[in-house]
């Protein structure tokens, strides 16, 4: 029978790590310091457990305390956000939605008119 090398039986660790700080003030899930890969920042959020009817905001993971130090924990995601830019992504678009569309605009100068250039001066 062949043995197995050292090298077999350690696992790797995952390079998507979470911190545990402490609970939230209702005492029902935890503030939690997390970067998903070593080239990203370090993000901050709130980890919470499923619960049955309520919706889901933002991804479901697993965590897997480390054995040197209980309160770091390898991250797996069990189901991506459906909303990225709510994960920390970071190309994800911010502020709100361009509603001033070139129609728009034509139609507000056709109700409102243009300023003439006498008051433009002032």
């Amino acid at each position: 029978m062949a043995r197995r090398s050292e090298g077999n039986k350690r696992r790797r660790r995952s390079d998507d790590v979470a911190v545990i700080c402490g609970r939230t003030d209702d005492q029902e899930g935890f503030q939690i310091l997390r970067r998903r890969a070593k080239d990203q920042p370090v993000e901050m959020g709130t980890l919470r457990p499923l619960r049955e009817g309520k919706n889901i905001d933002g991804e479901v993971i697993s965590l897997k305390p480390r054995a040197d130090y209980p309160f770091v924990c390898d991250v797996k995601v069990e189901l991506a956000s459906p909303h990225p830019e709510r994960a920390g992504v970071e190309d994800a678009p911010s502020g709100p939605a361009q509603v001033a569309s070139e129609d728009y605009r034509r139609g507000w100068d056709a109700v409102w008119g243009r300023a003439s250039r006498a008051e433009k001066m002032n």
